[in-house]
């Protein structure tokens, strides 16, 4: 998928009410899409909710940009309305402390919890939390950045995997919160995949994350730059066998193709800093949890460890300290 592919709306149905946790590039960007297309999307950020107020939304994208002078923005959960489906955008450094926020915006009316994040088992946090409310697991294949308040600048890809989370991630099928949240992204204009292995598309997206957040960070390199040189292409190419060899181990199979895919695909991709590498150059923490410690702990128990992703991650957590 190219940057110039626009991402065609479908019939929209615009009933379903979001609450956002996180303005961030995730969820600034597929709530933006939401809120443009009809919907009801309330933000909660930790601060500077009044100001973002008066600038509003603005995401820049290939695919269309999105200008929302009027966004309904919160720093207190207790004034947050109801909404159907609550939606947490934020890095997984950040859940613990986002986690009691559901306490009070998940209630009788609440469809699902969303769980955009990057990761393996971040799920079973949230669903510990939110009781009897199904938790569906979504990744999102994209490249954004948030560039201040209120601004995102979206790159290229914005593609979403959905799936129902069961403990284990046993397979659970298509169920009515999965089908209803993967209809109104898709009547946004987003490429949707409705998964019935939730556990399989996060093995997936480990493809991907595992080699490029690390390698960029150690590198100091861009996906760009990493799939140029022969040397690191090759180290890529080798993480992402032994990720799929684990996930297989696993029992989340899928088809070695797929490493071909997603190296062809981000040789097409624009010049890309992935989160981790922008995280590292800002002081941020780190999602080594559960993109490095939560796979490795999986792979381990399956009788499949993973011996080049751990000497990654223990490269990363030299660098960012004891």
């Amino acid at each position: 998928m190219s940057t110039d592919e626009a991402f065609p709306p479908v019939a929209r149905n615009p009933s379903r009410t979001y609450t956002v946790i996180g303005l961030g590039a995730i969820g600034g960007y597929y709530g933006g899409r939401l809120a443009a297309a009809g919907h009801t999307v309330r933000f909660l950020v930790r601060s500077g909710a009044a100001d973002i107020r008066r600038a509003g939304l603005e995401v820049t994208s290939p695919h269309g940009d999105i200008f929302l002078p009027t966004i309904d923005v919160f720093d207190d959960p207790t004034h947050v309305p109801p909404s159907d489906v609550v939606v947490l955008t934020t890095k997984t450094t950040d859940t613990l402390a986002a986690l009691p926020l559901l306490d009070t915006l998940v209630g009788p009316s609440t469809q699902a919890v969303l769980v955009l994040q990057n990761g393996l088992g971040v799920e079973a946090t949230v669903a510990e939390r939110a009781g009897e409310v199904p938790v569906v697991g979504g990744m999102c294949f994209i490249c954004s950045h948030k560039e201040g308040p209120g601004r995102i600048n979206h790159l290229d890809y914005g593609a979403v995997t959905l799936g129902r989370f069961r403990p284990g991630y046993e397979p659970a099928g298509p169920t009515p919160e999965v089908t209803g949240i993967a209809d109104d992204l898709a009547a946004a204009g987003l490429p949707v995949t409705r998964l019935d292995a939730l556990g399989t598309g996060r093995w997936k997206k480990l493809v991907w994350n595992i080699p490029y957040n690390g390698l960029s960070v150690v590198l100091d390199a861009g996906t760009d730059q990493l799939m140029a040189h022969s040397a690191t292409r090759e180290l890529v190419t080798s993480l992402m066998h032994e990720v799929h060899g684990a996930a297989t181990a696993a029992g989340h199979c899928f088809d070695l193709s797929f490493v071909d895919t997603m190296l062809t695909d981000t040789e097409k991709m624009t010049p890309y800093a992935p989160s981790m590498k922008l995280d590292f150059d800002a002081g941020r923490p780190l999602e080594l949890d559960a993109i490095y410690a939560a796979p490795i702990a999986a792979a381990r128990a399956a009788g499949a460890p993973m011996r080049q992703v751990e000497a990654l991650h223990h490269q990363l957590r030299f660098l960012t300290g004891p």
